[in-house]
């Protein structure tokens, strides 16, 4: 046994939560290490995870809204201190969480004087508030305010365009709300590197804060989960690669099959290869050493010719001339 070499340890990165904490029900936060990595492997997925935590997972949000008692979406009603607008920014920062696509419908009917909050919103059962004590507005008179909600669930970020939406909300009444639909907040990631074994390492350092939709550990996963379906077809590549290969594999021997037919009307030997003789590797190696390429290279050996072939045993000429036969001649050694 050589002493000098060198025992190589492989190590599995391993996921740890050093931090969580709770604030609020809208500020979770959490720290996790990844480790041990090699060098640059910890810049490589803190880049990736970072991306895919910010713009790839998905949240629920109001995104429309219709007033039963104001036109405009700059008007105020009187005996509500906060104007049409203000309290569309209100329904911005609802955090809602859902399993269900597509638009939902929601309601907020109530009657002044009331400090109206996230919990007097009526909403489908797919739909849940995180904090129903978000504030809406204030109600000083006793009146009601009545209004429609669309709530939807998607991806990144939705600004609408006053300018098309225009004409548009004349008609249906309804006021767009930009969209914010990312549950985290922010990411910060940091790397320590240290000298272990010969070789630099490195600790991956992670910060998530979350709305609350989704605790950190849970973004952590559905961020994981979208990174390896982004990856799948670079995956499924070699799938591909291996169903054409086959497909290949079977033209060709579909081929061979369609030039060892007993019918030789009109096929040309000097064109027909003996690699479409389906001819065990060794006999074919010894007919390529004869300078035997074609068909018609090889009609004109005879049998005897044949057993002359270094090599080339009373077994291995049986099996050429079986192939031989297949193609509808009775014996080599003749010409064409």
């Amino acid at each position: 046994m050589d002493n000098n070499k060198k025992s190589v340890s492989i190590k599995i990165p391993e996921l740890k939560c050093i931090e969580f904490r709770v604030e609020s029900d809208r500020f979770h936060y959490g720290r996790f290490t990844l480790s041990p990595l090699r060098k640059g492997q910890a810049n490589t997925i803190g880049i990736a995870i970072r991306r895919v935590l910010l713009g790839e997972i998905e949240g629920t949000c109001i995104t429309r809204a219709k007033f039963h008692n104001a036109s405009s979406e700059y008007s105020t009603i009187t005996g509500i201190m906060e104007s049409i607008h203000e309290i569309l920014l209100n329904l911005k920062e609802i955090v809602l969480q859902s399993d269900a696509y597509g638009i939902r419908e929601g309601s907020i009917y109530v009657v002044g004087p009331k400090e109206v909050t996230a919990g007097d919103i009526i909403l489908p059962p797919s739909v849940r508030i995180i904090d129903t004590t978000q504030h809406i507005a204030s109600i000083n008179e006793p009146l009601i305010l009545d209004i429609s909600l669309q709530i939807e669930k998607d991806r990144g970020y939705t600004i609408k365009n006053p300018y098309d939406l225009k004409i548009k909300n004349e008609l249906d009444e309804f006021f767009d709300i930009d969209a914010a639909f990312a549950p985290v907040q922010n990411v910060n990631y940091s790397i320590h590197s240290y000298w272990d074994e010969n070789e630099t390492q490195e600790i991956l350092f992670l910060e998530i804060w979350t709305n609350g939709a989704l605790d950190p550990k849970e973004a952590l996963y559905e961020a994981s989960r979208n990174l390896i379906d982004f990856f799948l077809p670079f995956l499924n590549a070699k799938e591909e690669n291996a169903k054409e290969e086959n497909a290949k594999e079977e033209n060709r021997d579909k081929l061979a099959i369609s030039h060892t037919s007993t019918d030789t009307k009109g096929i040309d030997f000097n064109q027909m290869y003996i690699d479409q003789l389906n001819l065990s590797t060794r006999i074919y190696n010894c007919l390529k050493k004869a300078n035997i390429n074609t068909v018609s290279d090889l009609l004109n050996y005879s049998e005897e010719d044949l057993m002359k072939i270094k090599h080339l045993g009373k077994k291995s000429v049986k099996e050429i001339l079986e192939l031989i036969r297949n193609i509808g001649i009775d014996s080599p050694g003749n010409t064409f």
